[in-house]
């Protein structure tokens, strides 16, 4: 029985994502309506599942950190790909895209994917554990990120308006980059052990023991995979402009199709992340979450300063107060709950009430 269920598995992992990739290559260009849309949007979903799959299957081959951060870059490396395809054509109105996106996968992954997590670990152990130097070192990238890249251009004067000059974007660029080259630097090879599922006796899973698969397999996923991210964000291309419409249509800010792009674009790492805390694996679902906000800023503030050079209209990246004030309580909350090592039930309700917040004050600022 258990042979059948991982045999219709690996079929419908495979195919998932070739039929969302061919769905993608049908609708491309077209006028969408109501039942196409619907279609589109359930291609989606079978890609996400199967991206999770295809991720849980490299990660295991590769090993943490290596896993997570092959999931994390190959979401963001697409998504920079969306932000940049969505501002190409959209003008003035899509200037502040790229930093609602960055904005909405920040609050996120160290709210909403955290939190989740959390949750989960918690309710399986009563206190979820992982290792407090890793944790807390990826913290402080997203922070620092965060701040130099969101904050700092509504303060800057050289450029009238929440932007930076074209200095200070390249500084910004450049900056980033080599701290997300730091940090992984450090993730995978000098401190690679601070990365690591903390152990405890009697909760190893059936995943720790179980043989990594072969090398033809592994190919297989990683190649299924990238087709599945390929898939995920261009049928969420696909549907934006039926979310912009009904944004406008409701009278919601433009700032609410960020934040349902960046939704849509984390569900990999989100359900991988919450079945990572399922197995007791809590530095895992911990890697996924501050791994890919670091690459969501880390990588996408430089491909968007260098694709500003062909694109029209201003590039607006710094946050207004409200956005700021969030920022500010994630960076405490989660300095607080990362720096003890161990976390409850607790720390994990109150990441996801901010995260309800953010989420709240999006649609209703």
């Amino acid at each position: 029985m258990s042979s059948s269920k991982a045999s219709m598995a690996r079929q419908w992992t495979t195919w998932g994502p070739v039929v969302a990739a061919l769905d993608l290559v049908v609708a491309w260009g077209r006028d969408l309506q109501g039942f196409a849309v619907a279609l589109i949007a359930l291609c989606l979903i079978a890609a996400v599942l199967a991206a999770v799959h295809h991720a849980e299957v490299v990660a295991h081959r590769v090993g943490e950190p290596y896993g997570s951060l092959v999931l994390a870059v190959a979401v963001t490396i697409i998504e920079v790909g969306l932000i940049v395809t969505l501002m190409a054509g959209g003008g003035d109105k899509t200037s502040t895209y790229a930093r609602d996106t960055v904005f909405a996968a920040v609050m996120i992954t160290c709210n909403g994917i955290v939190g989740l997590s959390l949750l989960v670990g918690a309710l399986r152990n009563r206190v979820a554990v992982f290792n407090a130097e890793g944790s807390g070192g990826a913290l402080a990238i997203v922070c620092t990120l965060a701040t130099m890249t969101l904050v700092l251009p509504a303060f800057t004067t050289s450029h009238p308006g929440p932007e930076f000059s074209a200095a200070q974007l390249a500084f910004a660029a450049v900056a980033s980059i080599c701290l997300y080259g730091v940090f992984v630097a450090v993730q995978t090879v000098r401190h690679r052990d601070y990365f690591l599922p903390v152990p405890r006796p009697g909760h190893d899973s059936a995943d720790y023991h179980a043989d990594p698969p072969g090398k033809r397999e592994t190919l297989t996923s990683l190649g299924l995979l990238l087709l599945a991210l390929v898939a995920v964000v261009g049928n969420a291309k696909l549907i934006s402009p039926t979310i912009e419409n009904g944004v406008e249509s409701a009278g919601l800010p433009n700032a609410v199709v960020g934040v349902v792009i960046a939704l849509m674009v984390l569900l990999p790492e989100t359900l991988a992340a919450v079945r990572a805390a399922r197995r007791d694996r809590m530095q895992t679902s911990l890697n996924l979450a501050y791994g890919s906000a670091i690459a969501s800023i880390g990588l996408t503030i430089p491909a968007i300063a260098l694709a500003s050079i062909w694109l029209d209209g201003p590039l607006v990246l710094g946050l207004g107060p409200l956005h700021m004030v969030l920022l500010v309580l994630t960076g405490v909350v989660s300095a607080l709950t990362v720096v003890p090592g161990r976390a409850t039930l607790l720390q994990g309700g109150v990441h996801l009430s901010i995260f309800a917040a953010f989420v709240f004050l999006s649609f209703s600022p």
